[in-house]
């Protein structure tokens, strides 16, 4: 199984590690997340600019959001979904609905438990999802 987990707008304001570009903490909830029901290496966060990133992938910052021009696009990340090799994975996609979206175009078996969910909700769901006895993210 693969974790997704969709950017955030807040930005580091330089070059750093995908897992720590993104500070607001609706993402680092779903990275929180991401990493307890998915081992590390199987954690990708789908960048509006860069497309798939593993955690550890460098990247400058940007602003730009899903839908935007020069976003990444449904046949861009599926071409990295491939190169990657889990474009038939099962994933979880831990992100709002446009993210979940473009993921609904690349990958066959996509669940989305934040799906149709207010923030509240969503931030419910994430902290049931990482379990009882972890840290809040």
């Amino acid at each position: 199984m693969i974790a997704l987990v969709g950017c955030g707008a807040r930005k580091q304001l330089a070059a750093c590690a995908a897992e720590q570009m993104y500070v607001g903490p609706y993402f680092r909830a779903c990275l929180a997340t991401a990493l307890v029901i998915a081992p590390r290496p199987r954690v990708f966060i789908l960048s509006a600019r860069y497309g798939l990133l593993g955690l550890d992938e460098v990247i400058e910052p940007y602003d730009l959001t899903i839908g935007q021009p020069g976003a990444i696009t449904a046949a861009e990340l599926a071409d990295q979904a491939a190169e990657r090799g889990i474009c038939r994975e099962p994933v979880t996609a831990l992100c709002g609905a446009r993210y979940a979206g473009l993921a609904d175009e690349v990958w066959p078996v996509l669940a989305t438990p934040l799906a149709g969910l207010g923030i509240g909700r969503q931030r419910h769901v994430l902290a049931v999802m990482r379990g009882p006895g972890t840290d809040a993210a």
